[in-house]
Formats: C-alpha cells, sequence, structure tokens
C-alpha cells in the first residue's frame, strides 16, 4: 500500500472532526437553550419539587437535567400523617452531551441510604441534537414520570425499601 492510498481516509477523519465541532455546535447555540426552556418552563407549570441543572463535566461535555430535589409542597400535609416518612430526592432526567456531540437521554433513580437503586441507569435514546426538539422533550419528560412512579410503586417487591 503506498501512502497516496491513505488520501481518502485522511479526507474521512476530516470529515468525522468537522461532523463533531458541527454537532457540538447545535448543541451550544440551539439544544441546550432549548433544553432549559423547556424544562423551566415544565418546572414553573408543575410545582411537585424538581428543578434544572446545567452542569458541565468532563473537559467539554455538558448535560442538562431536571431531578426531583423537595417534596411537593402541595403535600405537606399527607406527610405530617406519617411523621417517619422521609422524602427521597434524586431522581433525574438527564440529557448529557456526549464526546462525539450526539444527546444521550438517561434516567437515574435516587439512592437509598447511600445504595444505588437496583434499576440502575435506565437508558432513553442516543440522538442527534438536531431531533432534540421541544415535543421530544415532552415525551422524555412523560417517560421519565413513568419510570418514577415505577420506582416509587413497583409492581415486584425489591428489597430495597422493604
Amino acid at each position: 500500500m503506498k501512502i497516496e492510498h491513505l488520501e481518502e481516509r485522511v479526507m474521512d477523519y476530516n470529515a468525522s472532526i468537522e461532523k463533531v465541532v458541527e454537532k457540538k455546535t447545535l448543541w451550544n447555540t440551539t439544544t441546550k437553550p432549548l433544553l432549559l426552556k423547556t424544562l423551566n418552563a415544565i418546572v414553573a407549570k408543575y410545582k411537585v419539587g424538581w428543578k434544572v441543572q446545567e452542569l458541565n463535566w468532563i473537559h467539554n461535555n455538558e448535560a442538562v437535567n431536571i431531578t426531583f430535589d423537595s417534596f411537593p409542597e402541595t403535600l405537606m400535609d399527607c406527610t405530617n400523617r406519617i411523621p417517619a416518612y422521609q422524602f427521597i430526592p434524586g431522581g433525574s432526567l438527564v440529557f448529557s452531551q456526549t464526546y462525539s456531540g450526539d444527546v444521550y437521554i438517561f434516567v437515574l433513580f435516587p439512592e437509598l441510604n447511600g445504595m444505588p437503586s437496583e434499576k440502575g441507569v435506565v437508558e432513553m435514546g442516543l440522538v442527534n441534537p438536531s431531533e432534540v426538539i421541544e415535543k421530544n422533550i415532552v415525551e422524555k419528560v412523560d417517560g421519565f414520570l413513568k419510570e418514577m412512579i415505577q420506582w416509587e410503586l413497583p409492581n415486584r417487591r425489591t428489597k430495597v425499601g422493604y
């Protein structure tokens, strides 16, 4: 094989880097602002103790999540009936930018007494940032709520929570 045979592969490599840059640019200019706007609108409309977080980790990877942070104020009178009840914060729907610029969407569950959930992580998709539109964000929040309801009231008995 001669050096000249590498020309096509080098061009493909350059094109792949350009595509990653394009997706990361789209994340910064469109996707992340839309996630923040949509998730904050959901938090403002439905006051169930959640909040939106913008995260920066692992060099230039970023994430936006919606997480259960506090017990819903509208249900405070319920906790007075059972003084020992303790709200467990931490369930999160995460939209994380990957190294390649795609958006990895997953659910994290609360930890009980420092023990991770038996469910671990539920993957909800890996998409191009251009596919993250308001309709899809709302659908993912709906799926997240279904997962959290299932976590709170499982169909089968689990060791965690007894």
